[in-house]
């Protein structure tokens, strides 16, 4: 079907998507600064194991990018600590296998500088997260909040 076939809702719900993807990795970027920025801090200060340092790192993105993505990437008017819970879910599967054993294997085992090791754990992180926050966070409830309401009645 070509794009001139297709009915308002289906573009509508296209164009609507495209700016979600759009938000997320606006925000993921942000909370990736913020995560790179913490990491390198508290790597050069060698207080903690890099990876605790990168562990660290993680749970101030996290939230920060929670919170920015629940109010305008997915407008989502859900429970709030329902949804914390099943991102804290997602994380206590994710930190222990990717960010902690696989970031090990690639600094400790391969020889990776942190950094690096530390930025492919990001991707990862990016990819896999926007699809749980999409389909198991925020799905039933996308465009319920206060904000996406009051752009449905202009």
């Amino acid at each position: 079907m070509t794009e001139e076939n297709k009915n308002p809702v289906q573009k509508d719900e296209k164009k609507e998507e495209l700016n979600r993807t759009v938000k997320f990795v606006l925000f993921s970027i942000s909370a990736g600064v913020i995560e790179m920025a913490s990491f390198a801090l508290l790597d050069a200060l060698k207080i903690f194991d890099p990876t605790v340092c990168s562990i660290i790192a993680l749970v101030l993105s996290v939230i920060w990018n929670f919170t920015l993505n629940r109010e305008f990437t997915f407008r989502a008017a859900n429970n709030v600590p329902v949804a914390m819970l099943k991102v804290a879910a997602y994380y206590a599967v994710f930190t222990p296998l990717v960010s902690g054993l696989f970031f090990d294997y690639l600094t400790k085992t391969c020889g990776w500088n942190d950094i690096l090791a530390k930025g492919l754990t990001m991707a990862i992180n990016f990819v896999t997260e926007y699809l749980y926050d999409r389909y198991v966070v925020f799905g039933k409830f996308i465009d319920t909040n206060k904000r996406a309401q009051a752009k449905g009645k202009e």
